[in-house]
């Protein structure tokens, strides 16, 4: 049982605002993180955190998997940020992390990013983007964030939709767009130009690649990369669980063979980062 989660809300609420208080105020003993899990957008990113979270050097933020700074919070400032992370003193050899899935998407997260955090190294997992686009679809609807019953006309509708949304935020920072979060049905699948920034912000040797569809294939092989890229003592997991997959019906196949035409340049440009076509294309 968990006592948390069993607890009245009102208590849960107070003892996170207490929480997020007493670190902001000790946020100088508590260095940013070492790296981000950065999306995307269902692509397994909380089966993967559960993973991480089982290594002996990992650390997560103290209250959510992700605490979602540079892309809706970022006006909080960075102490507030630093106060979700533990303590840490110098000698402690871990390894702390943010897993928030729209900074890989949000056309501020990579500059802020690349600013605060010019050594942080990413992990970013992509899934094939016809699938994501209608696992996100089914994933907005189930939550009420989309009303539209058909997925055909959701992609129809996106073009109208995210009209002038990105150009908003950016010239607002204070602007958070509902329909840029839960209706980027293809763009979210456009992967090559969402990690072009960080690429060349950061360097290619600090950004890893993984595909969802080997991850959950052979997750032991894709871990034991994410370890070498952390530079942490090998680890073996004891299981590798899937989390938050999405039933429902299959998707039409005109849909899918329309999908599949458009995402060929972008799986293209995909390609040239990994070094190999994805999964889904082979």
């Amino acid at each position: 049982m968990n006592l948390r989660k069993s607890a009245p809300r009102s208590l849960r609420v107070g003892g996170r605002k207490a929480a997020v208080w007493w670190g902001e105020r000790t946020a100088s003993r508590r260095p940013p993180p070492d790296f981000l899990v950065i999306g995307g957008q269902r692509c397994g990113t909380t089966s993967l955190f559960r993973a991480l979270m089982a290594h002996p050097q990992i650390r997560r933020p103290q209250l959510h998997k992700g605490v979602n700074y540079f892309d809706l919070d970022y006006d909080r400032g960075e102490a507030w940020y630093r106060g979700h992370f533990p303590v840490r003193r110098p000698e402690d050899d871990l390894r702390v992390f943010d897993s928030s899935g729209y900074y890989m998407f949000h056309p501020q997260a990579p500059a802020r990013i690349i600013h605060d955090l010019p050594e942080v190294k990413v992990v970013a997992m992509v899934r094939d983007p016809v699938e994501r686009a209608y696992s996100a679809y089914k994933h907005e609807l189930a939550r009420g964030f989309e009303w539209e019953k058909s997925f055909g006309r959701a992609l129809e509708l996106e073009d109208a939709r995210l009209k002038g949304e990105v150009e908003q935020m950016v010239a607002d920072p204070s602007y958070q767009s509902f329909n840029h979060r839960h209706h980027a049905y293809r763009r979210r699948g456009e992967y090559a130009a969402q990690l072009a920034p960080f690429i060349d912000g950061l360097g290619a040797d600090h950004v890893l690649v993984v595909e969802s569809e080997s991850f959950f294939a052979d997750p032991l092989t894709d871990y034991r990369r994410i370890v070498d890229f952390l530079d942490i003592a090998d680890f073996e997991p004891e299981s590798f669980d899937r989390y938050n997959a999405r039933p429902g019906t299959g998707l039409d196949r005109a849909v899918a063979a329309e999908l599949r035409t458009r995402f060929e340049p972008h799986d293209a440009a995909l390609a040239e980062i990994i070094g190999h076509p994805p999964v889904w294309r082979r």
